[in-house]
């Protein structure tokens, strides 16, 4: 999967995706990340890509020329390898909230133009001429677009079969299911007197499911209730099958307590006829 990152400051993108995972992906040709830099498409000899708003206001505004210039450029060599072009998502607090959902949805295109603003953003006139999809991180202001734009590479990225080296460790992230991930732990069994739960070291597959499951569930209900009542309300069969197991498991239990409660009695009944025989 290509990746266009379109930014004036494409050693940052460059040097934070080169890394771990990501480097590795792409030294294999699972991904392959471009950073384009915007300040090469200027018209003008100071490469200056930015001017004061129309209206009036704080701060300055990336010019629709460039932007263009540069879009184009990089859809160009997209529509030869494709034959369409690529969506083009603005890195913008007035888009769409980036989700794990998203996530997946993107990672099934060949080819994704990520697009990353400045100062006051870009001139509108540009976005709505490229058609760009903006697209948050959340309710917050950064001053660029280059951070969101990792972000979604890299969350985007190891939706791609063969990124990750656990082919499992996506299908268990947090999300993926609609539930935040469960409490992980690893050696040694006991640190600073504190044991790992005894149903991880059981070797009983099934049951760590259930644990883990059951953590995921009580996780998400206390950090993130919003998330819980959707789970529930998207999952009745799920939600269902877990009650049976608990009304399944509580049955069992309340049967085991009642065997040794008898077996305790017919022991004790067992003792005092040994004492009067005496």
């Amino acid at each position: 999967m290509r990746f266009h990152v379109l930014t004036l400051f494409p050693e940052m993108v460059e040097s934070a995706l080169g890394e771990s995972i990501l480097g590795r992906a792409s030294q294999k040709g699972l991904v392959e990340i471009s950073a384009v830099n915007i300040r090469s498409y200027t018209d003008n000899r100071h490469n200056r890509v930015d001017d004061y708003t129309y209206g009036g206001g704080a701060g300055m505004l990336m010019q629709a020329q460039p932007v263009y210039d540069c879009c184009a450029a990089v859809q160009a060599g997209i529509m030869e390898r494709q034959g369409r072009p690529a969506r083009v998502l603005y890195m913008s607090p007035l888009g769409r909230v980036f989700d794990q959902k998203m996530a997946k949805e993107l990672a099934g295109e060949e080819e994704l133009i990520l697009l990353c603003g400045h100062y006051e953003g870009i001139d509108a006139r540009a976005l709505e001429e490229i058609g760009a999809e903006e697209v948050s991180i959340g309710d917050f202001v950064l001053t660029g677009g280059e951070l969101p734009a990792m972000m979604i590479v890299d969350a985007v990225s190891r939706m791609i079969p063969g990124v990750l080296g656990n082919t499992d460790s996506a299908d268990t992230d947090s999300f993926m299911n609609g539930l935040l991930e469960y409490p992980q732990y690893s050696r040694p069994a006991v640190w600073h007197g504190k044991a790992v739960p005894p149903v991880l070291l059981s070797g009983d597959h099934a049951r760590v499911e259930e644990w883990r499951f059951e953590q995921s569930l009580a996780v998400t209900r206390e950090r993130r209730p919003d998330l819980y009542r959707k789970f529930v309300e998207e999952n009745p069969e799920i939600m269902e099958a877990r009650q049976k197991r608990i009304d399944r498991q509580k049955r069992l239990e309340e049967r085991r307590r009642r065997r040794e409660q008898k077996q305790g009695e017919q022991s004790g009944e067992s003792g005092q006829e040994q004492e009067k025989k005496k």
